[in-house]
């Protein structure tokens, strides 16, 4: 647990005066030990909840259900989040609960592991140039791997860290694209296994358990973000095959996520939550990241992540090592302001309902109308809007540095850097899930 002895808050600041005091300063924020809960270490560090006059605790949660439970029953003000955890509260997959988000944590951050055994089957039919693999390395190279334990009797087995989480649905993209079914889940039925129709068994490990789970042999491979990637090379015990930066370049991450009713009795103090958010994440890019390093060092400790700083920096500071020696750069794996990463578009969260609906998570058709009223609810743009301006007036950072909010319409532009070149219009999501072969659309119902 990390505590902060806070004085002052930010006194003497026009749009701070204009923003009004926090209304609850004592606060505890949960984080599962990942890299990217770096910018709640970071404004805790620096002193940018200090300078709101917030007093806050960082706690280290067991598991992402945990973490969720917490903010639910109020024994944590908000928490480092996955993208799809506040979504699904909100629909009601899992537990029900009102879960806002209005500050985006990053951008990518996370890998998909194979153990060496598995590696040495897909290496041999792999390309090669100059004795390397060529990236990205898609799933159909796992595929005749997946057949081989098929005919053997044997279940091909995967983990991720959360059935809502960016890696399940990054792993079951993956997979999809390559032509591996990662199997439906049928909650109308009772069914939350994720199981149906796979060619591919997925399962949930929590993210620090990962390589261990690995090498114990219970799952072949994994989605995870980092450390626990980098770890699996410096132990030498699998071999990360590519990035989910080359599965959708850029993709959202994780998310800072509160109860509904916190954000409406506290207004002034989550607005000020989300001012030294946005001051951490611009101090981890700025310079071009000339800050990792020292980034590196502090979430080491083990307080935060509490993995060896030389693991955290393979991944923090601009390179990706695949196999043992196969090192390279890759600056935009952890992106944590820039492209205005920290911005809750609509259209990121549009993009998580559609995988729920294609993978079975919603179980029946929703008009397109659906999907945006529900990224509204849950992305509190107008939250961080206020934060901003507030920094804006007070001089902190500039309006260059922010999406303009008079013309923003919370979509971000047609996307179409996916690995299976399938555009994502966040306006459209029912023609997006027309375009692919695996996974549920239209008005089918399993």
């Amino acid at each position: 647990m990390v505590c902060a002895a806070v004085v002052g808050g930010s006194a003497g600041a026009p749009a701070s005066a204009e923003l009004g005091k926090p209304e609850k300063e004592d606060l505890t924020f949960g984080f599962i030990k990942l890299t990217d809960m770096v910018p709640l270490a970071i404004a805790y560090e620096k002193g940018y909840f200090e300078d709101e006059g917030l007093y806050v605790k960082l706690e280290a949660q067991a598991n992402w259900k945990v973490l969720l439970d917490g903010v639910i029953d109020g024994q944590l003000d908000g928490a480092h989040m996955l993208a799809g955890q506040p979504l699904a509260a909100y629909i009601g997959f899992g537990t029900k609960a009102p879960i806002v988000t209005p500050f985006s944590m990053d951008l990518n951050g996370n890998g998909i592991t194979v153990s060496n055994d598995v590696w040495k089957e897909m290496k041999k039919s792999l390309p090669m140039k100059d004795g390397k693999p060529v990236h990205p390395i898609k799933a159909d190279y796992l595929k005749p791997v997946v057949q081989k334990y098929k005919e053997a009797g044997k279940p091909f087995k995967m983990g991720v860290v959360f059935p809502v989480s960016t890696h399940n649905y990054e792993m079951r993209y993956w997979l999809a694209a390559g032509g591996l079914h990662p199997g439906y889940y049928a909650p109308h039925k009772g069914d939350i296994n994720g199981t149906i129709d796979a060619d591919v068994f997925i399962s949930v490990t929590p993210p620090p358990q990962m390589p261990a789970t690995m090498e114990a042999g219970t799952i072949y491979g994994y989605c995870v973000g980092e450390p626990w990637n980098q770890q699996a090379v410096f132990k030498g015990i699998g071999v990360p095959v590519i990035t989910d930066y080359e599965i959708w370049k850029d993709n959202p991450e994780k998310v800072f996520g509160l109860h509904e009713d916190f954000a409406k009795k506290y207004p002034n103090t989550t607005t000020r939550i989300v001012k030294a958010l946005i001051r951490a994440g611009k101090w981890l890019d700025e310079k071009n990241n000339a800050n990792r390093m020292e980034a590196v060092k502090i979430i080491s400790k083990p307080q935060y992540v509490g993995a060896d700083a030389e693991v955290i920096a393979n991944s923090m500071t601009g390179t990706f090592e695949y196999e043992k020696g196969d090192k390279r750069p890759v600056p935009d794996f952890n992106v944590f302001f820039r492209y205005h990463a920290t911005y809750p578009y609509y259209s990121d969260a549009v993009w998580y309902l559609t995988q729920m609906r294609r993978w079975g998570q919603i179980s029946e058709y929703k008009p397109d109308s659906w999907y945006l009223d529900v990224a509204k609810k849950v992305y509190r743009t107008d939250i961080y809007r206020q934060a901003a301006e507030a920094l804006i007036a007070e001089g902190k950072m500039s309006a260059s540095e922010f999406p303009a909010f008079d013309k923003e319409t919370g979509f971000r532009p047609p996307q179409t850097e996916f690995i299976d070149g399938v555009a994502f219009d966040g306006r459209k999501p029912n023609h997006y899930l027309e375009q692919f072969k695996i996974g549920l659309k239209g008005k089918t119902k399993l």
